[in-house]
């Protein structure tokens, strides 16, 4: 089975989560936001989860974040059709809140199981939702652009776009990250 078929049955299992749960614990979004982008990217970038614009138009980073994504990828020259994006969890938490540990544990399998599908040499953990996920490493500000080695993948730390947007202090921080991504991914790639 090629990757499409494999992400495409993987996305399907994903969607029906919330209504696999029994007893009504389910505290997510029933609407499921898929992954997007290059299913043989050497570059996956992982975010927290979708947020309000994402569930509306169910694609990751989409809104005032994307943009800034959007903008921080093209400064190092990385177009977002040449990676993979995808999130820790793929539903919307209510009021934009974290996901709890129990959230993200019952999403981890489909996250992991899209990073062996996709096989990428570069992840880009944008957040600390997505650095403690993946690593069991936090809090991010200890992390952010520290470039790490694990099973043959790097893993590349950095702030989550709307803490830039909300707290202006951070936009200088997750600028100096990507730019040394820039350097970095030349060497990795």
């Amino acid at each position: 089975m090629g990757k499409i078929e494999r992400m495409r049955k993987l996305n399907k299992n994903y969607a029906r989560l919330p209504f696999s749960i029994k007893g009504g614990k389910w505290g997510l979004s029933k609407k499921f936001v898929k992954g997007e982008g290059n299913l043989n990217a050497d570059i996956m970038l992982i975010g927290q989860a979708p947020g309000a614009n994402e569930d509306i138009y169910g694609r990751p980073f989409v809104g005032i974040s994307g943009r800034l994504l959007d903008s921080l990828l093209a400064s190092i020259g990385i177009s977002r059709s040449e990676i993979y994006i995808t999130s820790t969890i793929q539903f919307f938490p209510p009021k934009n809140r974290a996901p709890t540990n129990k959230e993200i544990e019952l999403c981890r399998e489909y996250l992991m199981s899209q990073i062996e599908i996709i096989s990428p040499k570069l992840i880009i953990l944008v957040g600390s939702i997505a650095l403690k996920s993946i690593t069991d490493m936090s809090p991010i500000m200890e992390y952010h652009g520290t470039l790490m080695q694990s099973d043959g993948i790097f893993y590349y730390p950095t702030l989550h776009p709307a803490a830039a947007i909300r707290i202006k202090r951070n936009m200088p921080i997750i600028q100096r990250d990507f730019e040394s991504l820039g350097v970095l991914k030349d060497n990795i790639l």
